[in-house]
């Protein structure tokens, strides 16, 4: 038995569209890529992964095209390998996962910058009401040009200021969520629906909102959906440490993971919260087999079916910077274009075998063929279970957000040979710990925790049985 104290959360890290972080993946045989607009492949997923007992589905979601490699604005190179083009909003899929499901929950990836505040709780309210409170939102910024090109700017808001956004957001959302309906507001029986002393405008006027109210939507089983977060920069952290109740992090090394996650925790402190409140899920790809050349075999097939034009495609869009302008040999540690050299070296000094080669386009592309850009762990059942104890141990995240090679393929193989050895470990669950909970219930563990913690600032805005109508702090307060 592991003498860790934490039993892992586990999520599958997945979107809707045909191929996600391994452009090209849908041309593995098995896969189920080109799926992705099929309703019962979806619900199909969710109840395979409810039986294996996952905590959710984790949706990555954008809102433009990866553009940049041999532009600008050429989606062309994405479109062959079906690099996150097509591309679905997941949100709309959540109801029918959950109408064939019980416990298991589902994060959905949304923009602060691009959608106003009040018709993204009324559509996070519903689904919440339709799943019975099993939604999670992860709240992003957006990091795309193309995106804010689409939405009608010449170009994205300044990185710091969409954050200054983004907490503004919040306060919108907790007053629509938590303080427009009162928790007797719904009568339930008799003549009478809803009582109107019950009911109360917000009356939000900020710097970048004006948002009157009320919420469209009576409280939902959690109000506010469980809050993600997977902003890295400064400015992501400090805003994560403030609202998220889950933060998704990305590292190649644990050491280096190690360093986010206890600015975290310090930040959360700082503002007033418990930091182990906050669950740290680190971004990990597992090839995992019987032996480790099984999996190590399985990984170079996988590689084949790769394709490197849609994978400098997927560089592109999560760097900006198009590589296509460099040449073929040219080892991006040494070049003199700051953004490139710096991240060549960071992969030079962190991936396994990084420090012995060159790393030019060919070698970038190889790279990210399988998985993205993230961490991986290739091999038998004992050395990817003694890899994640690892990461629990040296890095202190609570747990995973798993991707896929394949799709089911790779899920089907953690929930073959990974999950007996982690149950065996006692590292994971048996059963939900609120079967037909909440996703906050089942992420905390704790029955009847369905709204924010005392703690969360959201917690200010509660409006509850007793309480008088009382006018909103001001924006900032």
């Amino acid at each position: 038995m592991s003498d860790l104290k934490k039993k892992l959360i586990l999520n599958a890290f997945v979107m809707q569209t045909p191929s996600h972080l391994s452009a090209g993946s849908f041309r593995a045989p098995g896969d189920k890529g080109r799926e992705y607009n099929n309703i019962h492949h979806w619900v199909e997923l969710a109840q395979k992964l409810e039986k294996a007992k996952f905590h959710a589905i984790f949706f990555a979601d954008v809102l433009g095209g990866y553009d940049v490699y041999k532009g600008p604005t050429n989606i062309a190179p994405a479109l062959p390998a079906a690099s996150q083009i097509p591309l679905l909003d997941p949100l709309y899929t959540v109801p029918a996962m959950a109408a064939a499901t019980e416990s298991i929950g589902f994060g959905v990836t949304a923009s602060t910058t691009y959608e106003p505040p009040y018709s993204l709780a009324r559509r996070f309210s519903t689904v919440d009401h339709l799943s019975n409170g099993r939604v999670a939102w992860n709240i992003v910024t957006s990091y795309l040009d193309s995106a804010a090109r689409n939405f009608g700017l010449d170009t994205q808001v300044e990185h710091d200021e969409r954050y200054c956004i983004a907490d503004e957001y919040l306060n919108v959302v907790y007053k629509l969520w938590e303080g427009s309906w009162r928790d007797d507001a719904v009568v339930g029986q008799g003549d009478i629906y809803a009582r109107p002393d019950a009911v109360r405008q917000i009356h939000h006027k900020g710097k970048y909102f004006t948002v009157p109210g009320p919420h469209l939507c009576e409280p939902s089983p959690q109000r506010t959906p469980l809050l993600f977060q997977a902003g890295s920069s400064p400015a992501g952290t400090k805003f994560a440490a403030s609202h998220a109740e889950a933060i998704f992090v990305s590292g190649q090394t644990p050491a280096l993971v190690r360093k986010t996650v206890d600015s975290i925790r310090e930040q959360a402190k700082q503002a007033g919260r418990d930091p182990r409140d906050i669950k740290i899920i680190l971004g990990i790809l597992v090839i995992v087999a019987e032996s480790d050349e099984a999996a190590s075999a399985k990984y170079e097939k996988l590689r084949s079916y790769g394709d490197r034009e849609g994978a400098l495609a997927l560089f592109g869009g999560w760097t900006g910077i198009d590589i296509s302008k460099f040449p073929d040999d040219e080892d991006f540690r040494v070049a003199e274009h700051n953004g490139v050299r710096n991240l060549a070296n960071r992969w030079a000094a962190t991936v396994p075998g990084g420090g012995d080669q060159k790393w030019t386009k060919d070698a970038i592309a190889d790279y990210l063929l399988v998985g993205g850009s993230g961490t991986r762990i290739i091999g038998s059942t004992q050395r990817v279970a003694d890899g994640l104890e690892e990461w629990v141990r040296e890095a202190d995240v609570d747990g995973f957000n798993l991707s896929s090679a394949t799709i089911p393929g790779t899920l089907d193989d953690i929930i073959e040979f990974l999950l007996p050895e982690l149950w065996k470990r006692g590292l994971f669950w048996e059963d939900y710990a609120v079967p037909g909970g909440t996703i906050r219930e089942n992420y905390t563990g704790q029955l009847g925790q369905r709204r924010l913690a005392d703690t969360h600032p959201g917690s200010k805005y509660f409006w509850k049985q007793g309480q008088e109508d009382q006018p909103f702090l001001q924006q900032g307060q």
